[in-house]
Protein backbone atom coordinates (compact mmCIF):
# COMPACT_ATOMS: atom_id res chain seq x y z
CA UNK A 1 0.00 0.00 0.00
CA UNK A 2 1.06 3.37 -0.84
CA UNK A 3 2.91 6.02 1.88
CA UNK A 4 3.07 4.15 4.79
CA UNK A 5 7.15 3.96 5.29
CA UNK A 6 8.75 6.22 7.77
CA UNK A 7 5.12 6.98 9.00
CA UNK A 8 4.22 7.47 12.64
CA UNK A 9 1.57 4.97 13.81
CA UNK A 10 -0.66 5.06 17.22
CA UNK A 11 -2.43 1.67 17.76
CA UNK A 12 -4.20 1.05 21.02
CA UNK A 13 -5.29 -2.27 22.09
CA UNK A 14 -2.18 -3.58 20.46
CA UNK A 15 -1.35 -6.41 22.68
CA UNK A 16 -3.65 -8.66 20.80
CA UNK A 17 -5.89 -10.13 18.15
CA UNK A 18 -6.85 -7.26 15.32
CA UNK A 19 -4.51 -5.02 17.39
CA UNK A 20 -1.18 -7.06 17.46
CA UNK A 21 -1.89 -8.20 13.66
CA UNK A 22 -2.19 -4.67 12.65
CA UNK A 23 1.12 -3.28 14.18
CA UNK A 24 3.12 -6.41 12.59
CA UNK A 25 1.33 -5.05 9.98
CA UNK A 26 2.06 -1.62 9.49
CA UNK A 27 5.90 -2.77 10.70
CA UNK A 28 6.04 -4.80 7.74
CA UNK A 29 5.13 -1.19 5.74
CA UNK A 30 8.44 0.03 6.85
CA UNK A 31 6.36 2.69 9.54
CA UNK A 32 7.32 3.51 13.02
CA UNK A 33 4.66 2.14 15.50
CA UNK A 34 3.83 2.98 18.99
CA UNK A 35 1.55 0.36 20.33
CA UNK A 36 -0.74 0.54 23.25
CA UNK A 37 -2.25 -1.87 25.72
CA UNK A 38 -2.72 -2.85 29.55
CA UNK A 39 -1.18 -6.01 28.72
CA UNK A 40 2.65 -5.03 29.48
CA UNK A 41 3.71 -8.10 29.33
CA UNK A 42 1.78 -9.43 26.06
CA UNK A 43 2.75 -6.47 24.53
CA UNK A 44 6.74 -6.40 25.82
CA UNK A 45 6.43 -9.63 23.63
CA UNK A 46 4.91 -8.58 20.39
CA UNK A 47 7.25 -5.16 20.37
CA UNK A 48 10.66 -7.91 20.85
CA UNK A 49 9.07 -10.11 17.93
CA UNK A 50 8.49 -7.22 15.37
CA UNK A 51 11.85 -5.48 16.34
CA UNK A 52 13.76 -9.58 15.60
CA UNK A 53 11.68 -9.11 12.14
CA UNK A 54 13.28 -5.76 11.50
CA UNK A 55 10.50 -3.58 12.29
CA UNK A 56 10.13 -0.07 14.53
CA UNK A 57 7.76 -0.66 17.31
CA UNK A 58 7.93 0.61 20.55
CA UNK A 59 5.21 -0.45 23.58
CA UNK A 60 3.69 1.87 25.73
CA UNK A 61 1.02 1.22 28.26
CA UNK A 62 -2.19 3.35 27.93
CA UNK A 63 -5.47 2.97 29.63
CA UNK A 64 -7.56 3.99 26.68
CA UNK A 65 -9.84 5.57 29.05
CA UNK A 66 -7.66 8.22 31.31
CA UNK A 67 -8.81 11.46 29.26
CA UNK A 68 -5.82 13.13 30.74
CA UNK A 69 -3.37 11.01 29.67
CA UNK A 70 -4.36 10.93 25.90
CA UNK A 71 -3.05 14.51 25.19
CA UNK A 72 0.30 13.43 27.23
CA UNK A 73 0.57 10.52 24.65
CA UNK A 74 0.40 11.85 21.36
CA UNK A 75 2.63 14.76 22.78
CA UNK A 76 5.48 12.62 23.59
CA UNK A 77 4.90 10.71 20.12
CA UNK A 78 5.08 14.07 18.27
CA UNK A 79 8.34 15.14 20.65
CA UNK A 80 10.17 12.15 19.71
CA UNK A 81 8.89 10.96 15.95
CA UNK A 82 8.15 14.43 14.72
CA UNK A 83 4.06 13.84 14.30
CA UNK A 84 1.41 11.24 14.47
CA UNK A 85 0.75 10.83 10.97
CA UNK A 86 -2.09 7.64 11.77
CA UNK A 87 -4.08 6.35 14.94
CA UNK A 88 -5.99 3.27 14.77
CA UNK A 89 -8.29 3.40 17.77
CA UNK A 90 -8.62 -0.33 18.25
CA UNK A 91 -9.12 -1.29 21.97
CA UNK A 92 -12.24 -2.86 22.66
CA UNK A 93 -14.19 -4.97 24.77
CA UNK A 94 -17.39 -7.35 24.93
CA UNK A 95 -19.56 -8.59 27.24
CA UNK A 96 -22.01 -10.77 26.63
CA UNK A 97 -25.67 -9.94 28.01
CA UNK A 98 -29.04 -8.94 26.30
CA UNK A 99 -31.24 -6.31 27.09
CA UNK A 100 -33.07 -7.55 29.92
CA UNK A 101 -29.66 -9.21 31.70
CA UNK A 102 -26.91 -6.79 30.97
CA UNK A 103 -25.88 -4.72 34.13
CA UNK A 104 -25.47 -1.14 33.95
CA UNK A 105 -21.72 -1.47 35.42
CA UNK A 106 -21.42 -3.69 31.89
CA UNK A 107 -23.08 -0.99 29.58
CA UNK A 108 -20.95 1.98 31.40
CA UNK A 109 -17.68 -0.22 31.20
CA UNK A 110 -18.33 -0.99 27.52
CA UNK A 111 -19.61 2.20 26.73
CA UNK A 112 -15.91 3.79 28.42
CA UNK A 113 -13.72 1.47 26.62
CA UNK A 114 -15.58 1.48 23.17
CA UNK A 115 -16.73 4.41 22.84
CA UNK A 116 -15.36 7.43 25.04
CA UNK A 117 -11.80 6.10 23.79
CA UNK A 118 -12.35 6.64 20.46
CA UNK A 119 -13.75 9.96 21.12
CA UNK A 120 -10.39 10.97 23.92
CA UNK A 121 -8.58 9.08 20.89
CA UNK A 122 -9.87 10.87 18.12
CA UNK A 123 -10.03 14.83 19.67
CA UNK A 124 -5.98 14.19 20.82
CA UNK A 125 -5.15 13.06 17.22
CA UNK A 126 -6.93 15.86 15.40
CA UNK A 127 -4.98 18.49 17.57
CA UNK A 128 -1.98 17.33 16.70
CA UNK A 129 -2.72 16.21 13.10
CA UNK A 130 -4.44 19.23 11.86
CA UNK A 131 -1.76 21.51 10.83
CA UNK A 132 -0.07 18.41 8.49
CA UNK A 133 -2.54 16.02 7.85
CA UNK A 134 -2.83 12.38 9.06
CA UNK A 135 -5.75 9.40 9.14
CA UNK A 136 -7.62 7.95 11.97
CA UNK A 137 -9.19 4.33 11.78
CA UNK A 138 -11.68 3.61 14.29
CA UNK A 139 -12.31 -0.36 14.45
CA UNK A 140 -16.07 -0.56 15.32
CA UNK A 141 -17.75 -3.68 14.11
CA UNK A 142 -20.49 -5.60 11.98
CA UNK A 143 -22.53 -4.96 15.40
CA UNK A 144 -22.40 -0.99 14.59
CA UNK A 145 -24.44 -1.99 11.75
CA UNK A 146 -27.09 -4.54 12.54
CA UNK A 147 -28.22 -6.35 16.01
CA UNK A 148 -26.81 -8.76 17.80
CA UNK A 149 -29.58 -10.35 20.55
CA UNK A 150 -26.86 -11.24 23.04
CA UNK A 151 -24.87 -8.34 22.83
CA UNK A 152 -26.62 -5.11 23.84
CA UNK A 153 -24.06 -2.70 25.27
CA UNK A 154 -21.74 -3.85 22.40
CA UNK A 155 -24.19 -3.06 19.65
CA UNK A 156 -24.78 -0.02 21.31
CA UNK A 157 -21.25 1.04 21.43
CA UNK A 158 -20.64 -0.20 18.01
CA UNK A 159 -22.96 2.24 16.76
CA UNK A 160 -21.79 4.84 18.06
CA UNK A 161 -17.97 4.17 16.52
CA UNK A 162 -19.54 4.54 13.34
CA UNK A 163 -21.78 7.99 13.88
CA UNK A 164 -18.77 9.33 15.76
CA UNK A 165 -16.37 8.57 12.75
CA UNK A 166 -19.00 10.41 10.10
CA UNK A 167 -19.18 13.20 12.57
CA UNK A 168 -15.36 13.57 12.76
CA UNK A 169 -14.43 13.27 9.43
CA UNK A 170 -17.37 15.94 8.11
CA UNK A 171 -15.79 18.01 10.53
CA UNK A 172 -12.30 17.74 9.51
CA UNK A 173 -13.51 18.25 5.87
CA UNK A 174 -15.43 21.06 6.76
CA UNK A 175 -12.73 22.71 8.48
CA UNK A 176 -10.16 22.37 5.95
CA UNK A 177 -7.77 19.83 7.90
CA UNK A 178 -6.11 17.34 6.04
CA UNK A 179 -7.24 14.65 7.95
CA UNK A 180 -9.00 11.56 7.35
CA UNK A 181 -11.69 9.48 9.24
CA UNK A 182 -12.72 6.37 8.76
CA UNK A 183 -13.97 2.85 10.20
CA UNK A 184 -13.44 -0.45 10.06
CA UNK A 185 -16.24 -3.02 10.62
CA UNK A 186 -14.88 -6.51 11.25
CA UNK A 187 -17.26 -9.53 11.19
CA UNK A 188 -16.40 -12.43 14.10
CA UNK A 189 -12.63 -12.87 13.70
CA UNK A 190 -10.66 -15.55 15.51
CA UNK A 191 -9.52 -13.26 18.50
CA UNK A 192 -9.19 -13.79 22.40
CA UNK A 193 -11.97 -11.28 22.83
CA UNK A 194 -14.59 -13.63 20.66
CA UNK A 195 -13.28 -16.75 22.05
CA UNK A 196 -13.39 -14.88 25.91
CA UNK A 197 -16.60 -13.57 25.14
CA UNK A 198 -18.41 -16.59 24.34
CA UNK A 199 -16.23 -18.66 26.86
CA UNK A 200 -17.92 -16.98 29.57
CA UNK A 201 -21.60 -18.25 28.39
CA UNK A 202 -22.38 -21.90 29.98
CA UNK A 203 -20.43 -24.86 27.48
CA UNK A 204 -23.36 -26.33 25.84
CA UNK A 205 -25.12 -22.31 24.84
CA UNK A 206 -20.92 -21.79 23.53
CA UNK A 207 -21.15 -24.34 21.32
CA UNK A 208 -24.33 -23.51 20.03
CA UNK A 209 -23.55 -20.11 19.34
CA UNK A 210 -20.28 -20.63 18.26
CA UNK A 211 -21.65 -23.18 15.11
CA UNK A 212 -24.79 -20.40 14.73
CA UNK A 213 -22.31 -17.79 14.02
CA UNK A 214 -20.28 -19.84 11.39
CA UNK A 215 -23.42 -21.14 10.18
CA UNK A 216 -24.23 -17.75 9.33
CA UNK A 217 -20.73 -16.38 7.43
CA UNK A 218 -21.04 -17.11 3.60
CA UNK A 219 -17.35 -17.54 3.58
CA UNK A 220 -17.80 -20.12 6.33
CA UNK A 221 -15.51 -19.29 8.76
CA UNK A 222 -13.88 -16.73 11.11
CA UNK A 223 -11.35 -14.52 9.79
CA UNK A 224 -8.25 -13.92 10.69
CA UNK A 225 -6.94 -10.69 12.47
CA UNK A 226 -4.47 -9.93 9.77
CA UNK A 227 -7.52 -10.06 6.93
CA UNK A 228 -8.56 -7.24 9.44
CA UNK A 229 -5.54 -5.38 9.71
CA UNK A 230 -4.88 -5.41 6.00
CA UNK A 231 -8.21 -3.21 5.40
CA UNK A 232 -7.25 -1.33 8.33
CA UNK A 233 -3.78 -0.15 6.55
CA UNK A 234 -5.46 0.34 3.52
CA UNK A 235 -7.94 3.27 4.97
CA UNK A 236 -4.79 4.42 6.46
CA UNK A 237 -2.32 4.49 3.52
CA UNK A 238 -2.25 7.15 0.47
CA UNK A 239 -3.97 4.45 -1.55
CA UNK A 240 -7.17 5.42 0.25
CA UNK A 241 -6.54 9.62 -0.24
CA UNK A 242 -9.96 9.97 -1.34
CA UNK A 243 -12.03 8.20 1.19
CA UNK A 244 -12.91 9.70 4.46
CA UNK A 245 -16.04 9.31 6.80
CA UNK A 246 -17.18 5.41 5.08
CA UNK A 247 -17.40 2.38 7.37
CA UNK A 248 -15.73 -0.40 5.48
CA UNK A 249 -17.13 -3.61 6.04
CA UNK A 250 -14.60 -6.86 6.33
CA UNK A 251 -17.30 -9.69 7.34
CA UNK A 252 -17.00 -12.78 4.97
CA UNK A 253 -20.53 -11.65 4.15
CA UNK A 254 -22.25 -11.85 7.24
CA UNK A 255 -24.27 -8.45 6.64
CA UNK A 256 -25.14 -9.83 3.72
CA UNK A 257 -26.80 -12.77 3.67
Amino acid sequence: MKGLKEKVVVVTGAARGIGRATVVAFAAQGSVVVATDVLDDELAALVDEVKRNGGRVEGVHQDVTDAAAWPRLLADVVARHGGVDVLVNNAGIAIIGTIEEQTLDEWRKTAAVNVESVFLGTQAAIAVMKARGGAIVNVASVAGNVGEPRLAAYNASKGAVKLLTINAALHCASHGYPIRVNSVHPGYTDTPLVANAIGSMPEDEAQAYSAEIVAHIPLGRLARPEEIADPILFLASDSASYITGSGLIVDGGYIAA
